[in-house]
């Protein structure tokens, strides 16, 4: 943990890490002085971020007073944009999801389509008046202090679009855009309390997220971990045009609409990256040779990431991580080959366990980090 500066957000930051803590053990963690932490503290209780939870064990004496985090005290609403639609989240303040729903819609249709509809379920999860922050998640680069999409391969017309200031008059408090990888790569480094790994989000396209000795790597203009869009390592004689407009990115070997458009070619029923994890389920063998051939190609693109950064755990989220051992074999067998044994030999590869609110629980977990830094905290305390 970083010197602690005397400002309440790192005596608050203390709380949300550590629990339950007396006067005496902020002084002693800290080094401040008592009239200082005292100062501090209350300013922290009139805002209701911490509240007294009772004594602290005493050696004969009047117990000291232990106070603790009030994550209930505001809440944050979350938004993990995905290609064919998205989950919405209430979260307290600690980056709980307190209540959820999700839509279908096109990322295509535009965002006046789909921030309205956005809208329209934060309305109904919570009052602006309860709500201290706001994060949206896409599904392409963001240029996170920008708060816009630069470029995005699948996010027709958002180019350029002021995500933030769709929500920023409605709701106090920051408004975090974030991609959506980026997200899961942070709600998987809080869940393990690991510093270095990549998460990976595979359905309609592939990206991946990463924390590297305990950090998000977003780049310098936030297109870090574009996996999907860097060249397949065995690409056909005839190439696979990418809808990126380059061509054999691995995308069009593994993403859910390039298996869908093969598996319609072989005359089946699919028009979705579900419909594809069906066939899998289900045994159908062209469907399991054409994703294990995806976990490959997908495999030869991490084996670089491992190589470059020796992460911990490697965590598959996405439609088409519900393909279990039939995608994630490929991927194994492309990263132990293709990469050294000090980087692999305590690699995890592992399909996620956080489930369909792997993405809100991050985007909470970034935004309440935005909310509660100390300079935008000490405004807080003194709007």
């Amino acid at each position: 943990m970083a010197q602690p500066t005397g400002h309440a957000g790192d005596l608050l930051d203390l709380f949300r890490t550590e629990g339950a803590l007396s006067r005496i053990d902020v002084i002693e963690r800290t080094g401040l002085s008592r009239s200082t932490v005292n100062q501090r503290l209350a300013a922290l209780e009139r805002a209701g971020l911490i509240r007294e939870v009772g004594g602290a064990e005493s050696s004969g004496g009047r117990p000291s007073t232990r106070f603790d985090f009030g994550a209930d005290r505001a809440q944050v609403l979350t938004a993990d944009i995905g290609a064919m639609g998205f989950t919405l989240a209430v979260c307290d303040l600690a980056g709980r999801p307190l209540a959820h729903l999700s839509r279908d819609v096109e990322v295509w249709s535009g965002p006046q389509t789909v921030l309205g509809m956005v809208q329209d379920g934060f309305d109904e999860l919570a009052s602006p008046d309860d709500v201290w922050a706001v994060a949206i998640g896409v599904p392409g680069p963001v240029e996170f202090a920008a708060h816009r999409v630069v470029s995005p391969p699948i996010m027709t017309g958002w180019d350029g679009f002021d995500i933030a200031a769709a929500f920023s008059e409605r709701y106090r408090g920051p408004v975090v855009v974030e991609n959506d990888v980026n997200a899961r790569a942070v709600a998987e480094a809080r869940r393990t309390g690991l510093q270095n790994l990549i998460a990976l989000k595979l359905g309609t396209g592939i990206g991946a997220g990463l924390v590297l000795n305990g950090h998000i790597i977003r780049g310098d203009k936030g297109a870090a971990g574009d996996v999907g869009h860097t060249r397949a390592g065995h690409p056909d004689a005839e190439p696979r045009a990418c809808h990126c407009g380059n061509d054999d990115c691995v995308e069009t070997y593994a993403a859910g609409w390039a298996l869908v458009r093969q598996l319609a070619e072989l005359g089946r029923d699919v028009t979705r990256t579900h419909d594809v994890v069906a066939l899998v389920a289900q045994g159908d063998m062209e469907a399991v040779r054409l994703v294990r051939a995806a976990g490959r190609a997908i495999g030869e693109a991490v084996a670089d990431l491992v190589s470059i950064l020796n992460p911990r755990l490697v965590a598959l989220s996405g439609q088409l991580a519900d393909c279990g051992e039939v995608l994630l074999s490929g991927v194994r067998e492309r990263v132990y080959q293709q990469t050294l044994p000090l980087a692999t030999r305590d690699l995890q590869i592992v399909r996620s366990d956080l489930g369909e609110l792997a993405g809100v629980t991050g985007l909470a977990l970034i935004a309440i980090d935005t909310l509660l830094a100390p300079d935008s905290l000490d405004r807080l305390l003194t709007a």
